[in-house]
């Protein structure tokens, strides 16, 4: 008598679908496989070979704690053919095993999968087995798949390269800061999944929450609320106050993979400290790891406009000092968040691709602390009302600013800049450690017609959208928390520092050597009198420390200059800021504003002029020794120097490296001398091959972020 079929082992093939779905770096022991795409499984059987015709073989998928079959998190299907969007086909049939390829439709949720099957067998047996888990993720490489990304060299930089570049400094000073994204190291995508069941969304409902992890809009939302902790237990606590005594100070940090793993090592409660280029950094290696292309951007001199007029309001003293923004409007000298490539169905067309999120919690979108996605090209053509956040995003990289001087109690308007927000907007570079300048994505060149008329119609819009009767939750007044900021080095020499000009008198500044670290400062004002007439001008020159967000601190150095101007004629005043004067002021971001407001003895006119310089250190040296070969032993030497006069203490280096450390390492030593220069030996054996990047960190009593990296190219061996 004909027995039913019976399942004795199940072969999901994990190490060959891995490399075909891109996933082998993530693992080769379990099973993760991309939407659309077909993967395979083989079914060994214990008594008998299956017969067509005869069994009836249908699979069940499940994910999400109560699987819906109306939701989408549950489907059946049959080798048939019959029973919905998932497919199976058979591949090989022998006498005692059948190979089926499995295959997810492109919009199906994202998440951890439960694998069943159902064989009903024609003399009525019916057998049902779990036969294992799988990890379904977006792909990119699937044209269906609404993530879809249609060049090779794109996807393997905004998918699979696992370091990069965020940009820091100043627009006229670009620095590179190495990150260790590490999306694909041990833990991580668990970590990632563990995340979205941590959100407030799937708190609330998880089988809508599940149901809806097909779409990136979605996903990208949920995340973006999820790496800050102002309303939930996010992955990170913002912090700009300079008092990071009870947890880690943001500049120190040189990839996420520690960041996520402490955070899932606590019990999910939030780490300690980030700001802006964090926040972003470690979204960018969720999104990755879930399979959503994306990159880390950096804005210079970003604006944070409260109010939602598109006007960032500054307020100067006589002395030219900034102050303190009542209404907290404020050029952040950087600010850093994500592009995430999608379709955008929800949108009309034409505005899918690039899409604006960021983590950095400055709003409430919703009621939750998110930003976006909002479309890059409705950005640029002042399309606001779009959803999500675009009015916010398009400040950011387009607002006006209006600057004022305050004396007396009274406000006099000292001039209006349509040119100052939003310079040079920079990413890492598709397989290269360049800087791509992508400022042209965001907006028209400043001062052409077609970035006036995109300004004036977003302001139309909003004045539309916030008339009598209207309350859109993007015009609310967001909370007036603190951004974040990256950068690197520019290609090119750095521009002059631009003037503040009237009719007849320019001033600006010049730096005369570079701003390094525990060197005096040496300037000069430059005076330009453009008029037939003589010029007397008092001009009070100030310098402050700020904030990367643009929050000014006490003035520390102040000078004043009497410049007489003939007709025409150019005079230099030279000022020189000593090391001991200004090192015990510093903020930890190293930013000082100098800044010139000259008057004229015989005129009520005021002429501004301000500059922000970001002082440099010496980086970090690091030396590989020898071939980088996979489970080879390899030595690496990492050469730092103490750049001041004076003595540091509680010195700490940290070295990490997707590849090639399998977890952080951390060196404490104790004091370096002045001008010092030490180095340290480590050793490890590399686990991956290919294209690597070593992230190095040296803090110390007096300096918290000097930083350096290397590229290791790291051979099989075979």
């Amino acid at each position: 008598m004909e027995q039913g079929l019976e399942v004795a082992v199940t072969d999901l093939q994990s190490s060959r679908n891995n490399v075909q779905h891109h996933t082998e770096e993530i693992s080769l022991e379990r099973l993760l496989v991309r939407r659309g795409q077909a993967f395979s499984i083989t079914l060994y059987f214990r008594n008998r070979s299956f017969q067509p015709g005869l069994d009836s073989i249908i699979f069940v998928v499940e994910t999400g704690p109560l699987p819906d079959m109306a939701k989408g998190t549950q489907a059946m299907f049959s080798l048939a053919g019959h029973g919905g969007p998932w497919i199976a086909s058979v591949v090989n049939n022998t006498a005692m095993s059948l190979e089926v390829n499995l295959c997810a439709p492109p919009m199906a949720a994202v998440g951890r999968y439960l694998l069943k099957v159902r064989i009903n067998s024609f003399q009525g047996f019916t057998t049902a087995y779990q036969l294992g888990e799988f990890i379904l993720l977006f792909n990119p490489w699937c044209p269906g798949d609404t993530v879809y990304l249609d060049s090779e060299p794109q996807r393997h930089e905004y998918v699979v390269n696992d370091y990069g570049f965020i940009y820091q400094g100043n627009k006229n000073w670009i620095l590179p800061c190495p990150w260790n994204y590490g999306q694909f190291e041990e833990n991580i995508v668990d970590i990632c999944l563990e995340l979205l069941d941590k959100s407030l969304n799937f708190q609330v409902d998880p089988a809508i929450d599940c149901a809806l992890r097909g779409s990136p809009v979605y996903i990208s939302r949920v995340v973006c609320a999820m790496i800050n902790s102002n309303d939930d237990n996010g992955v990170l606590n913002g912090n700009w106050s300079e008092n990071y005594s009870d947890g880690t100070n943001p500049a120190e940090w040189t990839g996420s993979v520690a960041i996520l793993k402490q955070w899932h090592a606590s019990g999910c409660q939030p780490v300690r400290y980030g700001q802006c280029w964090v926040f972003a950094a470690v979204m960018c290696t969720v999104m990755r790891c879930l399979g959503i292309p994306t990159r880390v951007i950096t804005n210079f001199d970003s604006g944070h406009d409260t109010d939602g007029n598109l006007i960032i309001d500054e307020y100067y003293d006589h002395t030219g000092r900034i102050l303190e923004n009542k209404k907290k409007d404020s050029i952040w000298n950087f600010h850093v968040w994500n592009e995430c490539w999608m379709a955008r169905k929800d949108l009309p067309a034409g505005y899918g691709g690039w899409q604006v999120v960021d983590a950095t919690p400055q709003e409430t979108s919703n009621g939750l602390y998110c930003c976006g996605p909002a479309s890059i090209k409705a950005i640029k053509e002042g399309e606001v009302d779009l959803k999500y956040d675009t009015p916010f995003a398009f400040s950011m990289v387009n607002a006006d600013c209006m600057s004022w001087l305050v004396s007396g109690g009274k406000e006099q308007k000292l001039y209006r800049d349509t040119s100052s927000v939003g310079k040079f907007i920079s990413t890492k570079s598709i397989q290269s450690d360049e800087r791509d300048d992508i400022t042209e994505n965001y907006k028209y060149g400043e001062g052409s017609p077609q970035e006036r008329q995109v300004f004036l119609k977003a302001l139309q819009k909003l004045k539309a959208r916030s008339s009598p009767g209207s309350h859109p939750a993007y015009l609310q007044p967001p909370r007036p928390t603190p951004r974040s900021a990256s950068s690197h080095r520019s290609l090119e020499a750095p521009p002059p520092f631009q003037p503040s000009e009237v009719v007849q008198v320019s001033l600006k500044f010049q730096l005369l050597n570079p701003p390094n670290m525990g060197q005096d400062i040496r300037f000069a004002l430059l005076a330009l009198n453009m008029s037939p007439q003589f010029k007397d001008l008092k001009v009070n020159l100030s310098a402050q420390s700020l904030l990367h967000d643009g929050s000014p601190l006490p003035p520390f150095w102040q000078d004043t200059a009497f410049i007489t101007l003939y007709p025409q004629e150019a005079k230099t005043h030279l000022c020189e800021i000593p090391y001991r004067q200004y090192s015990q002021y510093l903020s930890t971001d190293k930013l000082i504003r100098i800044s010139a407001l000259g008057e004229e003895q015989s005129s009520p006119e005021k002429i501004l002029v301000s500059e922000i310089i970001t002082l440099a250190y010496p980086a970090i040296m690091i030396k590989v020794l020898g071939a980088a070969i996979v489970n080879q032993p390899l030595s690496i030497q990492v050469i730092f120097s103490n750049p001041l006069s004076e003595q540091v203490a509680d010195c700490e280096l940290t070295v990490e490296g997707s590849g090639i450390f399998k977890k952080q390492q951390r060196i404490l030593f104790g004091v370096l001398r002045p001008q010092h220069r030490g180095s340290i030996t480590l050793e490890t054996i590399p686990f991956k091959s290919g294209q690597r990047q070593i992230q190095a960190n040296l803090k110390s009593d007096k300096f918290k972020d000097i930083k350096g990296y290397k590229i290791v190219y790291v051979d099989t061996g075979l």
